[in-house]
């Protein structure tokens, strides 16, 4: 019986972290090389696309066919042709299954993979808390390192994320 309050203790502290929030990457921090599975079911290795671009943005977004997230998406997309001129690939990823994920790319005619992150562990290797739903940020990787990050903003991102890019020297 004495150990009753230890145990108490022990599980309210437990729940408490538990719901903590996590701390999200900043500028500087190593951006992580996880995979997660695409709109088109296949295995993406978000290192590989690190190593392959000059740059690569990784979104994240709350959840597909949203107003806001359809305002993200397609900020990204009309900004991708003179983004790719610049060697960027981007990447979204929401905790949307992979049915919602490729209804949500082709309805908008994106030209970027969608992961579609439902184990969280894209998430949460960003530093999301991955408790619910993505919460809406951007970054910009080079050289394995984020260099830039955007977070809140819906259909403005892809002129931030551009304008970043061109304040840059190659």
């Amino acid at each position: 019986m004495k150990f009753r309050p230890l145990l108490t203790l022990s599980i309210l502290s437990a729940m408490l972290f538990s719901f903590a929030k996590a701390e999200s990457l900043k500028v500087g921090d190593a951006a992580p090389a996880v995979s997660g599975v695409t709109d088109s079911g296949s295995t993406l290795n978000l290192g590989d696309v690190y190593k392959k671009n000059t740059y690569t943005v990784v979104f994240f977004y709350p959840k597909a066919l949203t107003g806001g997230c359809t305002k993200q998406g397609c900020s990204l997309r009309d900004a991708s042709t003179e983004l790719a001129k610049k060697g960027v690939a981007i990447v979204g990823v929401s905790v949307d299954p992979i049915e919602k994920q490729k209804e949500f790319k082709d309805l908008n005619h994106f030209p970027y993979p969608l992961i579609a992150d439902t184990d969280k562990i894209v998430v949460k290797a960003f530093g999301q808390a991955g408790t619910g739903l993505a919460s809406r940020e951007c970054y910009v990787i080079r050289d394995g390192k984020v260099v830039y990050k955007d977070s809140g903003v819906t259909d403005q991102q892809g002129q931030n994320v551009l304008a970043f890019i061109n304040s840059q020297k190659s």
